[in-house]
């Protein structure tokens, strides 16, 4: 037997043994999530792949209920944090206050010193409390007054966004946005998972209490895991292939795209792709990422870092659509 196949054999049992709590969740998560296996799917690839998400959708579709019920299985700290228009960037990462008797300024920690934090209607407050998310995001550290402190590990900003058409948002800067691994698009639950929400839902009362089923360094652990995943060459210039895509429409077989796209993806879409990829791969158990993996998760990489041009908005042609088309158009290996 050949030493790769022996490597293959041990990873692929090491990952069957790492991504056994992956069934656990969703088995904890059914028993007050109806539906959104899609939403919930994506969250975890979020978590494992680590990396932000941004969800999106009218009010009322449980993004909440998911993010806080998630928190709870994973035996973690949980901040939820509702964004109104009259937040201030204090209000999220902490300040500093005078302290009378001793004469010396003390700091104060806000609630972005958590494991999870939910970004509750993300896009309700103005762009400087948005911005004051950035540093947290990409440094995984928050600076209070001349002090700078490293944040936890696992750190995940899981947040909510009501559709920019709604009265009271603000478009989220771009490069917020780009510091979202993934952004996804949450839709109305079907007529049966309907009739199973109302039948379950509708009733006051106790509602199903979650237990904790795994502990933040088992997520932490499955990382390590992960990034042994094997992923084949021809895999990997396929994501660079539909990278390029999105910024030389032209030398893919999509010239009409060149004036509908504004800026493509950059560089950091290229390694969310990669890193979401092998996390799909993880929580399908397989110890290597095909490029069927890639095609799942890379509309939602995407479609927040492929900005159309004025003219695509005039035709309504969305990012969404434009993304779609090259995932069709791109040679897969």
């Amino acid at each position: 037997m050949s030493s790769y196949s022996f490597d293959m054999q041990k990873l692929s049992e090491d990952i069957q043994v790492a991504s056994a709590f992956i069934d656990d969740i969703y088995r904890e998560l059914d028993k007050v999530i109806v539906g959104q296996r899609y939403m919930v799917d994506r969250l975890l690839i979020g978590m494992l792949a680590d990396g932000h998400v941004l969800l999106e959708g009218v009010p009322g579709l449980a993004k909440t209920l998911t993010v806080s019920s998630l928190a709870k299985v994973i035996s973690t700290n949980f901040q939820r944090i509702q964004f109104t228009p009259d937040l201030l960037p204090a209000d999220l990462l902490g300040t500093l206050i005078y302290n009378q008797k001793d004469g010396e300024f003390k700091i104060k920690k806000g609630p972005i010193f958590s494991n999870i934090i939910l970004a509750d209607e993300i896009n309700r407050s103005p762009a400087k409390v948005q911005s004051a998310l950035l540093e947290a995001m990409q440094e995984r550290q928050v600076t209070i007054g001349e002090t700078t402190f490293p944040l936890d590990e696992p750190f995940l900003v899981l947040a909510t966004q009501n559709p920019v058409e709604q009265e009271g948002t603000y478009p989220l800067p771009e490069a917020q946005v780009d510091r979202f691994m993934l952004k996804i698009h949450i839709d109305y639950p079907t007529a049966d998972e309907e009739l199973e929400i109302m039948r379950r839902m509708a009733r006051t009362g106790k509602k199903p209490q979650l237990n904790p089923v795994v502990t933040p360094d088992k997520i932490i652990e499955a990382r390590k895991v992960i990034n042994a995943i094997y992923m084949d060459e021809k895999v990997e210039k396929y994501i660079v292939d539909l990278i390029l895509a999105t910024r030389n429409p032209e030398k893919y077989q999509l010239k009409d795209f060149k004036d509908l796209i504004s800026f493509g993806a950059s560089p950091r879409a290229t390694i969310s792709l990669n890193l979401a990829a092998r996390a799909h791969a993880f929580m399908e158990h397989r110890a290597y990422v095909t490029p069927e993996d890639v095609r799942m998760v890379a509309l939602d990489i995407l479609r927040h870092r492929v900005i159309p041009t004025y003219e695509a908005e005039a035709e309504d042609i969305s990012s969404e659509s434009i993304v779609k088309t090259i995932l069709n158009t791109v040679p897969v290996p």
